[in-house]
Formats: C-alpha cells, structure tokens, sequence
C-alpha cells in the first residue's frame, strides 16, 4: 500500500508556492539566455582570493572552534563588528541586541514563527519583497497592502485606512526597494516612524540594499530615526535606546561579502532577540560557524568598507548600461523607475498587456526578467499584471546592452499587433 503523502500535509501548505525567480534561474542556467531575472550580485566582485587567505588563517588558528557547534546568538566577535559597522549610520546598539542568521530570509522566517498566528495581517508595500510573502505565507497570514511612488510607501489616506485592518506589523524596505527601485524619502521616513508610535504598529525594516547607493546622500535607517523619536518623546535619561523602539532591522552580508555564505543578521530590543534565539533552536541551532569566522576574518581591518567601492562601481555603471538602452529600445507606452542605488528597476507596461506572456516570447528570444505579479500579496485579483522586475547587476554591460535590445523588439512587436487588432476593419461594400 502506497503512503497517501497529500493527506499527511500541514494545512499550512495550501497557501504556500514555490518562488518564480527559482524556477526562472533553473531555465536561465542555459549559456545563450542573457537573465535579469535573479536578484545576483556579479561574481566577478567576489573577493575570492580574501576568503581563500581567510579560510587558511582561520582553520590554522581557530581550526577546533570553526568546525564546532557554537552559540544561537552568533560568534560574539562578528556581532561586535556589525554593532561598530551600524554605528556609522546612527544605529547604536550593543552585541545582546544582534542575532546572526543564516541569510536575512531567515531572520523573516523567525519573525513569522515568533510573531504570527493564521489570520494575522501584514501591512507591506505594493510591490514587495517575494521571499517575506513566501516565509510569512506559510504562517497563514494575511495582507493589506499600500502602494509606492517614486518616494517610498505612500503616507496617504490608503495607508491609513490600511492601518484599520489592525496589522501585527509593517514591512518596509526603505532603500532601493526590491523589486521597485524606490527610496523611501527622508520626510516620509519621519512621518512612517511618527505614525508606528502613535497606533503602537512596529516596523520590520529590512535594507539588504543600504550599502549600494550609487548617487545621492545616505538618508538614516528607520531603527536610528525611532531611537531619536522614543528619546525626544519619552526620554529616560539614559540616552537614546534600542532596547523599547518600534523597529526590527535586518541586514545581510549576500550583496556586499558573498551570497554563498547565507549570513544575516537581526537587530531588535533583548526580549525579541531571546524569543528569535529560542526559534533559532529549533531550526538549526545556530548559524554556521564557520562562515561566521571566515566572514570576519575577511570584513575586519576596513576590507570590506574598500570593497564596497568596488561594488558600487561595477553595479553603477551597469544601471547606467540599462537605463540607457531602455531609453534607446523600449516603445512609448512603457516606463520604469530610475533607482539611485540596489540592484532593480521596474518596469510598467501598458494596462492590456500581460508580463508572464511577455515573458513567454521573450525566452524565446533568449532573454529572461521576472514578471511582477508575483510581488504582490493581491495578485490573484489581476494587481501588477502588466509590471516586470529587471536586475542589471548580474550580466556584463554589452549583455544588458543586447538584452534590452532584444526586449525592446519583442515589446514593439506586441504594441504593434495590439494596434492593429483595436482597428475595426472597414465595412465591405455590396
């Protein structure tokens, strides 16, 4: 008798899919697709040879320790580094206050099995982040969402009337949001952290982005502006505090060290960090310590702080690379955002035409993005049919060139056709 396996599954996973960008990554590996699908950083800028000396120093000097069990918390002397390292954007925080994780999506896993029940509404941005839907689906919770202009999250009476649903918290990316490209302005920042006190609604921040802006000044993390808020409003003399705010941050190594390495971390006030650290546990007891050490040895003594110049380089011109060609190949009647940092623009076609059949003909012209249904938590009611997320970090310039070429081709052809079918042919005359 043979196992009956699709009675045995969690309710849970009737609400659960698998990611388009994985399966788009599966199709793309064929050598002749030019793919702005993936949100990769280019390996060529994998700093190979600094992990090939690390991994050498560690093993030779603290062998027994990497290759050990270790801590849920986080190798102790990694978490002092991220505490200085986020102290230059004016986060102040203490090592208690940090959770190592293996990758920021695990950190988002951890924050729906500590926070959410079924039926618990998420407040996010339209479009967001696909892999936070994904981990927080299989919490069965629900959405209500707000759209984004060119400005972040709008603060509007939609925003409001989003805030009546009674979220468990909101879900914001404030720097060159995947997968629009936007930045949350400086204004709308003080207003978002004004209006988290006042309806007692906290914030997950996640900036996997933060530190690849191309143009334009650093604006202050939303954690950093709620600690001066909480200080100005309800000062308790101890100076400014992360250990009450209303903000969860997030940060990853994956766009600045390597995404290999799957390390993340979590910053939010010691009772948060306790409950994330006991559903660490159960998970996978912690993140590998290993790749906790080796990940130091590289950052430490100012390398990374110089690569990232490196980075920010490479990933500039190769925006420039595809805003350039948009403007050059694409037909009127379609738009896309110009992100002054990250990895992404998006793209907005005409209301009639559908990106996921768009992207039908574009494989077939070799080329590959992701359409942009599935970054909305609504897009079974038809939202964001007709949007599409391009990464220009992962393909060489002359690949982003002839990519967008043959895009801009596929795109004049399906307006050319769409015409033709509005026209009504003229009557035949007896």
């Amino acid at each position: 008798m043979t196992c009956p396996w699709t009675r045995r599954y969690a309710q849970r996973m009737q609400g659960m899919s698998g990611s388009i960008i994985r399966e788009l990554l599966k199709l793309t590996e064929q050598p002749d697709i030019i793919s702005f699908a993936g949100g990769l950083p280019a390996p060529e800028v994998f700093p190979v040879a600094q992990f090939e000396a690390a991994t050498q120093r560690v093993l030779a000097n603290h062998g027994a320790q990497a290759l050990q069990y270790s801590t849920t918390e986080g190798y102790r002397p990694l978490r002092e580094y991220i505490v200085q390292k986020m102290s230059r954007y004016g986060i102040q925080t203490r090592p208690e206050n940090v959770l190592i994780t293996s990758g920021a999506q695990q950190a988002l896993d951890l924050i729906g099995k500590v926070m959410l029940d079924p039926g618990d509404v998420i407040l996010t941005e339209q479009p967001t982040y696909m892999g936070a839907l994904q981990a927080w689906r299989a919490y069965q919770a629900d959405y209500v969402t707000v759209p984004v202009d060119d400005d972040g999250i709008c603060l509007d009476e939609r925003f409001i009337e989003a805030l009546r649903a009674g979220p468990k918290f909101m879900y914001i990316l404030p720097n060159f949001q995947n997968p629009a490209g936007v930045t949350l302005s400086l204004e709308r920042r003080r207003k978002l952290v004004q209006i988290a006190d006042h309806y007692g609604i906290p914030i997950i921040e996640d900036d996997p982005y933060g530190d690849l802006r191309y143009e334009g000044e650093h604006l202050p993390p939303l954690i950093a502006m709620d600690a001066d808020f909480q200080e100005e409003t309800r000062p308790n003399g101890n100076g400014r505090s992360f250990t009450r705010g209303d903000v969860i941050y997030l940060g990853t190594f994956s766009k600045t060290l390597a995404p290999g390495l799957r390390l993340g971390w979590m910053v939010a006030p010691e009772e948060v960090i306790k409950r994330c650290v006991m559903a660490k546990q159960g998970m996978d007891l912690h993140t590998s310590t290993f790749s906790q050490m080796v990940a130091y040895e590289v950052a430490r003594d100012g390398f990374l702080d110089e690569h990232k110049l490196l980075i920010r380089q490479v990933y500039r011109e190769r925006r420039d690379v595809m805003l350039a060609a948009m403007e050059e190949h694409f037909p009127l009647g379609v738009y896309w955002t110009r992100p002054s940092g990250g990895l992404f623009l998006w793209v907005t076609l005409p209301d009639w035409m559908d990106a996921a059949e768009l992207l039908k003909t574009a494989i077939e012209n070799k080329v590959a993005f992701v359409p942009g249904a599935a970054f909305h938590p609504n897009a079974s009611e038809g939202v964001g049919h007709n949007t599409a997320r391009f990464n220009f970090s992962n393909a060489q310039p002359a690949q982003i060139e002839e990519g967008i070429r043959r895009l801009g081709q596929v795109l004049t052809r399906a307006m050319a056709e769409h015409h033709e079918d509005q026209i009504e042919p003229e009557p035949v005359l007896a």
